[in-house]
């Protein structure tokens, strides 16, 4: 895949029934064709792989439109501007991120990029602790959780990317911090590494008895990740007035039958809570201003971050299925530059 004046493209085939299979998508190869005024060539260099990317291919309502069938996979990405033509928002040498899709190149008028400095952080983080993920994170834990000091903090998947960037926050504010993940090393991870205060095993604890064993006194705000059987059992220990994140169902992404509701939303009634969904999207002007704190906590040493990379874009769909099946440990990204 060297060719410089060849595109290498994953094109979504077919709409999956359950999880993605070999016909999913179709990896092809276009020419690049020639840049009209305005435009830059981007040649991508890392491609986020994220949960959400199993419902844009459903063709159901949601936040954003679905992915066509035809197109190239939608995806967050980070490269570097190659060529311009014509007057341009950014220029050739920029490093921007940006929508860029899973394909080796991409091309911009710069609409909804941004411009990166590769000083001052890896490029990666801009497509994980900086970029959807880690403002997920701080926007779901900070405005829509609404956390304060002395909380007892709930959430799944902590030792994903996004989980693992809200328990540290909830740690920074002073909050109890409880995670749950799926076997004793990303469980040993998130309270050794991540200084969480706890963890369960959710593969080999009975979820209900190691709740109450960690919140006695109940939950102050549950951040979901996962949703099913897991945000059920959840909901039974909210205290009055929790707040429930409802961020992402990812045990539900792949089902072939109807997505399970909870059946003990009674709780939220009772204990006069509240369950909110939340859309990074909604806080892009604020961005900025997020970014600034992470970079801060990160170089003061209260916020680590890891990335699980993986090499080549015809290796996408094995990669992408990692989130799924578990074998992944903190953001899954893909390298695409050789």
């Amino acid at each position: 895949m060297k060719n410089k004046n060849i595109n290498h493209q994953q094109i979504l085939k077919k709409r999956p029934q359950g999880l993605p299979d070999k016909d999913t998508w179709e990896l092809i190869e276009t020419d690049l064709k020639e840049l009209s005024d305005g435009e830059m060539l981007i040649a991508q260099e890392y491609i986020s792989l994220d949960p959400a990317m199993r419902g844009w291919i459903n063709q159901t309502r949601s936040y954003i439109p679905p992915v066509e069938v035809g197109d190239v996979m939608r995806a967050g990405s980070v490269g570097k501007g190659i060529k311009t033509k014509g007057k341009t928002v950014f220029k050739v040498g920029d490093y921007v991120t940006g929508w860029g899709g899973v394909q080796t190149y991409c091309v911009t008028k710069g609409e909804n990029f941004y411009k990166v400095d590769s000083e001052k952080a890896p490029l990666s983080y801009y497509i994980g602790v900086l970029g959807m993920p880690g403002m997920t994170a701080y926007f779901g834990i900070l405005e829509v959780g609404e956390i304060k000091e002395g909380d007892v903090v709930l959430l799944s998947g902590a030792a994903g990317a996004v989980g693992s960037v809200v328990g540290q926050i909830a740690k920074i504010k002073g909050c109890r911090v409880i995670g749950i993940a799926g076997g004793k090393t990303k469980c040993d991870y998130i309270t050794e590494k991540l200084g969480f205060d706890g963890a369960i095993d959710y593969k080999n604890e009975n979820l209900n008895d190691a709740i109450k064993k960690h919140c006695p006194k109940g939950i102050d705000v549950y951040f979901d990740n996962v949703g099913g059987e897991i945000l059920d059992s959840a909901l039974i220990f909210l205290r009055k007035k929790a707040r429930v994140v409802i961020c992402g169902a990812i045990s539900q992404y792949n089902s072939v039958s109807s997505m399970k509701g909870p059946t003990n939303y009674l709780s939220l009634l009772v204990n006069r809570a509240s369950m909110r969904g939340m859309v990074v999207l909604d806080y892009a002007p604020k961005y900025s201003e997020a970014m600034k704190q992470m970079a801060i906590w990160i170089l003061e040493g209260k916020l680590f971050y890891k990335e699980d990379v993986y090499n080549g874009i015809e290796n996408f769909r094995e990669t992408f299925l990692r989130l799924f099946s578990g074998d992944k440990m903190g953001k899954l990204i893909l390298k695409i530059k050789e």
